[in-house]
């Protein structure tokens, strides 16, 4: 006699009683194929890492929420930035440390769905904030007069809220519609996090709907920022080369610089993965577990340094604020 996983699958697939497959009510997440014997060692890259995007992106977040004097565009859209990859970190790295130093490689149903949710959450907020920073860029080289005049505190928050409402919009489906789907044939996942493209391909009912959304909202979302900011790099290039001056020129581009970085950061390991699957040869699945966690690693560790590095009103605000705490510290051990 067979029975039917109705409750469970919402396409009632139908299984005889000798099968072997089973339905399963976790997932395991999988570190690095290949280099399991390594883990120990690779985790503490991986915690210094992880110790580096915190202490940044909140050192960055903190010093420009409390200095007046950096409530500029520019700064308040580093602060979105370094918020998505505060919460890309935080979504991300605890469950491959977790991996690497417990071996627990569990997650339910509903674990990996919200940390599903989270992490695509903020890699499409991250996106939109660095079309919104190429915006900034635009404006600043193409109308520097109007620059303040155009981008007030008040358009800068409502592109803050628009960017988080659109992507809570655009996300808030995928968990729904993973919660209709069963999953039967195997339960390892490709990474030591969730991922919507990931979870579909280990069930066993019609994941048609969830795959057409996917497509939808990853060419709305990040692959249309990507051509966007494309295009405001052309006109900003097509701005500079007007400037009659040399040194003009270069003062020009070099306000672009943390911006770029930002850019090239975020997108080139997402396109050389998906370059790699497409039309590349077949490489060790190491590899394509290596490059995907430089999409989601390597910007919230090197966003905060490259800014830090290249923006000098930041970086003297960061020093001022230390040297201050050295100050404070040392007059309380002198009156002691």
């Amino acid at each position: 006699m067979p029975f039917i996983l109705e409750n469970l699958c919402g396409s009632g697939i139908v299984f005889p009683v000798n099968s072997t497959s089973s339905v399963f009510s976790t997932f395991l997440l999988t570190g690095i194929p290949g280099l399991e014997t390594q883990h120990t060692w690779i985790s503490i890259c991986f915690c210094a890492m992880f110790f580096i995007s915190l202490v940044g992106n909140v050192t960055i977040m903190t010093v420009i929420w409390w200095e007046q004097s950096l409530h500029v565009p520019m700064c308040l859209f580093l602060a979105m930035l370094a918020a998505s990859d505060l919460g890309l970190s935080l979504f991300t790295y605890p469950t491959m440390l977790r991996i690497f130093w417990l071996d627990a490689r569990e997650l339910t149903h509903s674990l990996c769905f919200t940390q599903m949710f989270f992490i695509h959450t903020f890699q499409v907020f991250e996106s939109a904030v660095i079309l919104a920073m190429a915006f900034d860029r635009y404006v600043a080289i193409f109308h520097p007069l109007h620059y303040t005049s155009i981008l007030t505190n008040g358009i800068i928050v409502r592109i803050g809220l628009a960017i988080f409402v659109c992507t809570l919009t655009v996300q808030v489906p995928f968990p729904i519609l993973l919660e209709r789907l069963c999953f039967c044939h195997s339960n390892v996942l490709s990474h030591s996090y969730c991922l919507h493209p990931d979870i579909i391909k280990l069930s066993c009912s019609n994941t048609r709907i969830n795959s057409i959304l996917g497509l939808f909202v990853v060419l709305s979302t990040t692959g249309l920022d990507f051509l966007l900011i494309l295009l405001s790099y052309v006109l900003i290039l097509k701005t500079v080369l007007s400037i009659a001056s040399h040194g003009g020129r270069l003062k020009a581009l070099n306000t672009c610089i943390s911006h770029l970085c930002a850019v090239v950061l975020f997108f080139t390991p997402m396109i050389c993965l998906a370059m790699l699957h497409h039309f590349g040869p077949r490489l060790a699945s190491h590899i394509y577990t290596a490059i995907a966690n430089m999409h989601f690693f390597i910007p919230p560790v090197m966003n905060p340094i490259v800014y830090v590095v290249k923006t000098k009103q930041i970086r003297d605000k960061i020093l001022k604020l230390f040297v201050k705490e050295e100050c404070g510290k040392s007059h309380i051990t002198s009156v002691t």
